[in-house]
């Protein structure tokens, strides 16, 4: 168990919330006959919400979802999602694909296409190998049940190197619910997205408009609050699926919050799972920036510094040149006083807190202490300006030849 706090436990897995089942099979998108392709399936109709990637060139089924969701917020039943293709970048035929996806899914389960969302993830600009998914589709219903989770969180996966999955159970005041939730991504890391999947799957009773403003809010401080290397992708998506079988209505103030801390805490572990499976990645940081205008203000300094070259190669080093952090933070475009800058170090696994810089001039730390936070494997940053509201949190990692490496030669 990773989490406990006032009525609520989150652990790593996937324990099917009541009503869902999960299934996994391989299709021939990926070599090796890997598992490449996912269903997420309520017994029942659901209530979905959904936060898609900001880029313009969104990938088919991204386009196809948003249509969906604007035409049902109520009634969604399921979720197709495959790895090792796309459909990004694929021109009117993307289009006609990422329909088949959801009518063959649809037609499979006995559903309307309206009650099916379409995820998709890999290489951007290859057509999709239509005769592949639709027999993998096909033989999805014979792998269904409430263990498949960790099977269908391995199937979205891309470079990454370990499945991302963890529950949460939360008491919502007339009894507990539960929610699960999968996740992919390793690369192309950054808030508005990235190239991320994540799959969240609850049965608390949650009416459409308070679920799609829980999602952003949860969404906003863990899988936009993240970063590994500054680029954002075409497919990514958040969805979570509600379908009520617990019986436990989510309506009064206290259940919303309560249910808001346990989605937000669920996002929040999986994202860091994710940084933590960064495609080459060595280090996890954990980025406080505080005492500015405002969150948004904060929220820039702390992006510019988790995507900074300078910053992340010398984290890969274990080199605490704080010189770099300072001047990555000095061209993120927010108004900034030097007098007032204070920076600290801390390990995460070993504490031992390091005052770099106070009130604008260099401390007589010690570097040998410095130089022993940077080379764990786990360490936090902590940059305050002032006295201001404004503060964020990212979480970040290094940049390693690894990473070069990793994607030189994706597509061979």
């Amino acid at each position: 168990m990773k989490l406990s706090q006032q009525g609520t436990s989150l652990w790593g897995g996937v324990f099917a919330p009541k009503g869902f089942t999960f299934g996994a099979t391989a299709c021939g998108l990926k070599p090796a006959g890997a598992l490449d392709l996912a269903l997420f399936l309520s017994d029942r109709d659901a209530a979905v919400a959904g936060v898609f990637t900001r880029n313009q060139f969104a990938a088919a089924p991204v386009r196809l979802d948003r249509t969906t969701l604007a035409a049902n917020r109520s009634r969604m039943r399921a979720i197709i999602a495959n790895a090792g293709n796309a459909n990004a970048c694929t021109g009117e035929q993307g289009e006609r694909d990422a329909a088949a996806m959801q009518t063959s899914t649809a037609g499979l389960l006995g559903l309307s296409a309206e009650q099916v969302l379409v995820l998709s993830t890999g290489v951007i600009g290859v057509p999709m190998p239509m005769n592949r998914l639709v027999e993998g589709i096909a033989a999805l219903p014979s792998k269904l049940g409430p263990s498949a989770g960790a099977d269908a969180a391995q199937a979205i996966m891309t470079t990454d190197t370990v499945p991302k999955h963890a529950s949460v159970e939360v008491n919502c005041g007339t009894g507990t619910v539960r929610i699960s939730g999968v996740a992919k991504g390793s690369g192309m890391i950054h808030p508005n997205m990235a190239t991320m999947l994540g799959v969240l799957v609850t049965d608390a009773l949650v009416p459409p408009p308070f679920l799609q403003a829980a999602l952003e809010r949860a969404v906003n401080v863990s899988f936009n609050a993240i970063s590994v290397d500054g680029d954002t992708s075409t497919n990514d998506s958040v969805v979570v699926l509600a379908n009520g079988a617990s019986g436990v209505s989510v309506e009064t103030p206290a259940a919303q919050a309560s249910f808001q801390d346990a989605l937000t805490a669920l996002c929040t572990d999986l994202a860091k799972q994710i940084v933590r499976d960064g495609e080459g990645a060595t280090r996890f940081v954990e980025l406080h920036v505080e005492g500015l205008e405002d969150d948004a203000a904060a929220r820039a300094v702390a992006s510019t510094i988790a995507t900074s070259p300078l910053v992340k190669t010398a984290f890969a080093g274990g080199d605490p040149n704080w010189g770099r952090i300072l001047a990555a933070a000095g061209r993120a475009g927010v108004s900034l006083d030097m007098s007032s800058v204070s920076l600290s170090i801390d390990g995460l696994k070993a504490p031992g807190r390091v005052q770099l810089v106070r009130d604008g001039t260099p401390t007589d730390y010690a570097e040998a202490d410095a130089a022993a936070v940077f080379a764990q494997s786990d360490f936090s940053i902590c940059l305050r300006f002032g006295s201001g509201p404004g503060q964020a949190t990212m979480w970040t990692t290094d940049l390693t030849h690894d990473y070069v490496r990793i994607n030189a030669d994706y597509r061979s």
